[in-house]
């Protein structure tokens, strides 16, 4: 029997959203993790190049909830450092976006109210739920794991 036109178009359907799936979608996740690992990295750089005037904004300017503002300047700065370098080769993906949505979320709430760090969140969200993608170290451990 001759397919249908609607079964001809399923059949399109599902081999274009494969292809997506396949070889586009990797490719969003690398260029997110790369873009967020930029914008948090640049943002480290900059504190430990005046640490003086890190503490000082973070205890007059920033004003972290629950937290000393030393304390605050030290986290945010080690996170800042060290997250950005697991995101770019996609290591612990899901953990290192962990505390890159906490500082997002405390910016937006608590410094800055702008609709960018919204965007930050869904997509450190995005992230934390999917995982690095198969352009990562995460990808090439867990095939690993999986034959043993």
């Amino acid at each position: 029997m001759a397919k249908s036109i609607l079964e001809r178009a399923c059949s399109k359907y599902k081999c274009i959203t494969h292809g997506l799936d396949k070889w586009l979608f990797p490719l969003l996740l690398l260029w997110v993790r790369l873009w967020m690992a930029d914008i948090f990295w640049k943002s480290g750089q900059v504190k430990i190049q005046s640490w003086q005037s890190t503490l000082m904004l973070f205890e007059y300017e920033y004003k972290v909830p629950m937290l000393n503002h030393e304390l605050a300047a030290y986290l945010a700065t080690a996170f800042e450092l060290a997250c950005p370098i697991l995101l770019t080769i996609g290591f612990m993906t899901r953990l290192a976006a962990l505390p890159m949505l906490a500082m997002a979320v405390v910016i937006q709430f608590t410094y800055l109210d702008l609709q960018l760090h919204f965007f930050w969140m869904m997509i450190l969200s995005l992230l934390i739920l999917k995982g690095a993608g198969p352009i990562s170290v995460d990808w090439i451990l867990k095939r690993r794991c999986k034959r043993s």
